[in-house]
């Protein structure tokens, strides 16, 4: 029976039973090893790696011995069991090698510019450049083998919720809203471009026109943004679905058992929040509580507003704040008794590094208050405000004053790093929580008008009349945020299929009739056919795979990403091109120098 010709078994498949046989193997040389005269080498594919030996009498170890790191060769020979002081328990291979007897190189390897073996830190830039040597090393392979493995789980767990998978059109419009639009010019259409999709927002909702009742797509979007860390710039994966006749609480009911089912398939032991356990925050809430409309639930720490107690008291600066119509937010600090003063003075110069004009404190010790805030503000007004923070004797508290949303802000970014400070942050856990009742509008101060706060196709609630008889600042709308540790996954609603009620929405935010039709004709056109209720989300895949991998960067599981500056470097993207291709697609550079 002849052999296959680069191989019997792969380099992770050999064991103990195998002892005796002929195999052939193919990879590449991981690692080599020179000991008295007898060379090792571990080889490596996809599976994993097997060591392979040839000694000092071995024709072939001079042709092993002189190739460089990952090359590729077969290497034909006989499987031997290891001796049982040498078994590598860590390696599925490890009670076995195989004996080198023929050896054909299939590609030999430049020298390198990253190692492979090895998870040395390198600098991102080679890392990107020489992206599929980076994707070689063990941990990046794990990753993007995970990432694989998280998809496929959640394809299989929207099926079985009765959601199927459409492909919706990667050349669209461009949108007036959101963020930049990547364009494509079109060659047969002189002067006109269409636009890579932000997302597949309004083909989702045509198909529940389209009388489809349940829709899902692991989807990419593209938008011309900056990087951040937890969003790539250019484009991106998420779990985009809709459903049909379907209110908040059956789009909730839909989607934990999927999160919470893959995360649970992957946690390796870290607890996740049950399906049907998601705490449902309202945005004014979790702005106050937390700082954020994304809290991490991880982090026990809760604030509260205490600017009454400041109002008319003897610290000035607090009283002519919360006097003048601005806020106080306390942060409590527990057990920090036994900490110097320096500790809160770090937090002070932390907070004006961040931006802010300083963050103020007050100390506790046994009941001791201590700290300039409590000087001015009296032992027996700081006791008022720790009981109603229901804190100990030797708990201090962080103060952030200022207008409302910054005076939030602040207090949400030292409630994270305080958190963080005293290790109070739970450890191996998932904490998944919806973030609902966002306000319809908001008061541009910049325009001097009102506009939307978040999604323009939101169903407000109350729905026409609502719109009609009450103040646009007080309405809120069936727009919900799913999170997870502090990290928003994606956003959704029950979208408003109403043209009646867009048409009021948009008008409110000082949009014309005219200007609806023109911006947005495919979806107003179609709701006037008859449009279901509907309502959807879009969790972030990538930001999924990067909590799961417990990684900082979404480009630690992306296969070939960006860096930060949408730079490709592996192809040299974005890059000009020919002017024949220019003078085609009816285009000219303007020089911007």
């Amino acid at each position: 029976m002849t052999m296959h010709p680069y191989r019997t078994h792969n380099c992770g498949e050999l064991r103990a039973a195998d002892v005796g046989n002929a195999v052939r193997l193919s990879g590449w040389i991981h690692r080599k090893r020179d000991h008295g005269g007898v060379l090792f080498v571990d080889l490596r594919d996809h599976h994993g790696i097997t060591q392979v030996v040839a000694d000092v009498d071995n024709p072939v170890q001079g042709l092993l011995d002189s190739l460089r790191l990952e090359s590729v060769v077969t290497i034909t020979g006989e499987v031997l069991a290891r001796a049982a002081e040498v078994v590598n328990p860590r390696l599925p291979t490890g009670e076995i090698e195989v004996a080198a007897r023929q050896i054909e190189v299939r590609s030999n390897a430049a020298e390198l510019p990253m190692p492979v073996a090895g998870e040395a830190e390198y600098p991102e830039e080679i890392r990107l450049k020489y992206r599929y040597l980076d994707l070689r090393r063990e941990h990046m392979h794990r990753n993007i083998m995970l990432r694989s493995a998280v998809i496929a789980s959640i394809r299989r767990r929207m099926i079985s919720q009765g959601f199927t998978e459409f492909q919706t059109p990667i050349l669209t419009a461009s949108s007036p809203e959101g963020a930049r639009d990547y364009l494509v010019p079109s060659r047969v259409h002189p002067g006109k471009f269409y636009a890579l999709p932000q997302a597949p927002q309004m083909f989702k909702q045509l198909i529940m026109v389209a009388g489809f009742d349940r829709y899902f797509q692991i989807a990419p979007c593209f938008r011309d943004e900056d990087a951040r860390a937890d969003r790539s710039p250019g484009e991106f994966y998420q779990l985009d679905l809709e459903m049909s006749f379907v209110t908040q609480d059956d789009v909730f009911a839909a989607l934990e058992p999927v999160l919470s089912g893959v995360f649970e398939e992957f946690a390796d032991g870290r607890s996740v929040t049950p399906a049907g356990e998601y705490p449902r925050i309202p945005f004014r809430e979790a702005m106050l509580k937390y700082g954020s409309d994304k809290p991490d639930l991880r982090n026990p720490l809760v604030i509260r507003d205490v600017g009454e107690h400041f109002r008319g008291s003897g610290f000035g600066l607090f009283a002519k704040i919360v006097d003048g119509g601005g806020f106080v937010r306390a942060v409590p600090a527990p057990n920090t008794a036994g900490l110097s003063r320096k500790f809160f003075d770090d937090m002070n110069d932390w907070a004006r590094s961040e931006g802010f004009a300083g963050l103020g404190y007050a100390t506790r010790k046994g009941g001791e208050w201590g700290g300039p805030i409590a000087k001015n503000h009296g032992a027996e007004g700081m006791d008022r405000i720790a009981d109603e923070m229901r804190l100990g004797p030797d708990d201090g508290i962080f103060f952030a004053a200022g207008k409302e949303a910054d005076a939030a802000k602040l207090a949400g970014a030292a409630r994270t790093r305080v958190g963080e400070q005293l290790d109070l942050i739970e450890k191996d856990s998932f904490r998944f929580c919806w973030i609902v009742d966002f306000p319809m509008f908001e008061y541009d101060e910049e325009a001097k008008k009102i506009d939307f706060s978040h999604n323009p196709f939101s169903m407000p609630q109350g729905e026409m009349e609502a719109l009609e008889t009450r103040d646009p600042l007080d309405i809120l709308a069936w727009q919900y945020d799913i999170v997870c540790n502090g990290v928003e996954l994606s956003s959704g609603a029950i979208r408003n299929h109403r043209p009646d009620i867009m048409y009021k929405a948009f008008e409110i935010a000082g949009y014309t009739r005219e200007e609806v039709d023109e911006n947005f004709s495919g979806m107003i056109n179609a709701f006037k056919f008859g449009a279901p209720p509907h309502g959807g989300s879009a969790p972030g895949i990538d930001r999924i795979v990067m909590l799961i991998a417990d990684e900082p960067n979404l480009r630690e599981v992306v296969l070939f990403p960006m860096n930060q500056k949408a730079e490709d470097l592996m192809m040299n993207a974005p890059a000009p091109v020919s002017p024949k291709q220019l003078r085609e697609l009816h285009i000219r550079v303007v020089d911007q120098g």
